[in-house]
């Protein structure tokens, strides 16, 4: 597949998906929010985008602090339509997420948990799913020794892997399994994907990692070009076959595989349908996101005043057409990336995934 060659259909449904993302811009209607539950965390993770810690100088926002901004939430948002997720830190290490739970569910939120599955048993499933859990998300990095190196523990596989199959028994609870690729896991694709298929999972994303956080001390966390390249013919070959629902992540316009490793068309929906609320009380976006990203705080500002008047610069991206993005001909199918991968501080964008899709390509061929 040659990625930037895009066949007139696909180009004329890309400018209708384009038209829609302008109308979400205008809407702006709320309908995902991500509670950064806490930042303690009971891993080391290699590529942690959060820089999680097992202490941490940042306390767990109380619960009550929580569940009054959620208050103002629903003045701007539909409960029924609208995702709570816990995530952090690891949000299991915090006691009280049955009765934060239950809340959310009685105030009409559909809600779920971001998850690596150490703590996750039998009966801490059970006491969740009876306070409305909806969804959950655990993290499988690869066999055994790859995701025990990114993770930091010599039990974190198996942990993962038991909360995985506990999860296919709960016929309530939708659940995936997420992978973060890199140059450790990325040859065992296939046999994580049978043994995946052995398990009963029937949702799968892979997400690529980039750059920030501890991530961007390590360059084997980083694909080369060409495998870079690779993981989406495997990612569209998989889909092919439609024995497991896989996806990859939200982030960065693809080209001609638009259409080919997601459900939908690119599309970064932070500030637009997405907020935030961070450990510390920040308003943000996606919890990536913090530095100049910030646009306010529930200990100082009202959640519904600050979703309907400021998030200016996810509503209007046209601020990220510099660098590597303005002369790009398909940046009206991008608007510069997804919002994470910009510099907290001065906007800069840190990775384009099509450039580097396109440089794996020319390797491939032999033209580099």
């Amino acid at each position: 597949m040659t990625v930037t060659t895009i066949p007139f259909r696909k180009k004329l449904a890309l400018n209708l998906f384009k038209t829609y993302r302008h109308n979400a811009v205008r809407l702006h209607q709320l309908n995902y929010v991500l509670w950064e539950a806490t930042l303690r965390c009971n891993l080391s993770c290699l590529h942690c985008g959060s820089d999680c810690k097992k202490d941490t100088s940042v306390g767990d926002m109380p619960a009550d602090d929580f569940l009054r901004a959620i208050d103002q939430v629903a003045e701007v948002a539909n409960p029924n339509s609208t995702m709570v997720v816990f995530t952090g830190g690891e949000p299991l290490l915090r006691n009280d997420l049955e009765q934060v739970g239950l809340s959310l569910y009685q105030k009409g939120f559909p809600w779920g948990i971001v998850t690596n599955g150490m703590l996750l048993n039998k009966q801490r499933i059970s006491s969740l799913a009876d306070a409305g859990l909806r969804s959950v998300t655990v993290s499988l990095d690869g066999l055994e020794a790859s995701h025990c190196w990114l993770r930091g523990s010599k039990v974190s596989f198996s942990r993962a892997l038991d909360a995985v199959r506990l999860l296919c028994s709960v016929p309530d609870v939708r659940f995936d399994v997420v992978t973060c690729v890199n140059r450790r896991n990325f040859g065992e694709l296939n046999e994580l994907l049978e043994l995946l298929l052995q398990v009963g999972v029937k949702e799968w994303r892979i997400f690529t990692i980039f750059p920030i956080g501890r991530a961007n001390r390590n360059p084997e966390l980083q694909l080369l070009p060409e495998e870079f390249k690779q993981l989406f013919d495997f990612i569209s070959r998989v889909r092919k076959q439609k024995k497991i629902k896989l996806n990859y992540g939200c982030e960065g316009f693809l080209g001609n595989y638009e259409g080919e490793v997601r459900d939908s068309f690119f599309n970064c929906r932070a500030g637009i349908n997405i907020a935030s609320i961070l450990a510390n009380g920040s308003i943000s976006a996606c919890p990536n996101l913090r530095g100049n990203f910030i646009q306010g705080n529930i200990y100082k500002d009202n959640f519904k005043d600050v979703w309907e008047q400021r998030y200016l610069a996810f509503r209007d991206r046209r601020w990220t057409k510099t660098g590597i993005c303005a002369g790009c001909d398909f940046y009206g199918y991008c608007e510069g990336n997804g919002m994470h991968l910009r510099n907290e501080q001065n906007g800069e964008l840190l990775f384009c995934h099509l450039q580097r899709i396109m440089e794996g390509e020319r390797i491939l061929s032999g033209k580099e």
